[in-house]
């Protein structure tokens, strides 16, 4: 989340930022070229990108440990339920 100089705020897919310039007010360029200037310092910027990433690796991995085991070998069945 980032907010705009008229004090709204708005999400931006990190994903999507391709820079970030301060001089003197931050401003993201997006790869599509749209120019967002925020209140925000660029270290702040960068700080919530890197803490975004960060919660979505951390999510990822208790998906994973939750996840049920893969089956690793189907036995076949006994000759006498065919």
């Amino acid at each position: 989340m980032v907010t705009r100089l008229n004090g709204s705020r708005f999400a931006v897919n990190p994903d999507l930022v391709a820079r970030l310039h301060a001089s003197p007010d931050t401003t993201l360029v997006m790869v599509d070229g749209v120019s967002y200037v925020v209140t925000e310092t660029l270290d702040e910027v960068i700080d919530e990108i890197v803490a975004f990433r960060a919660r979505v690796i951390a999510m990822a991995r208790r998906i994973e440990e939750s996840a049920p085991a893969p089956l690793t070998a189907v036995r076949p069945l006994p000759e006498d339920e065919r």
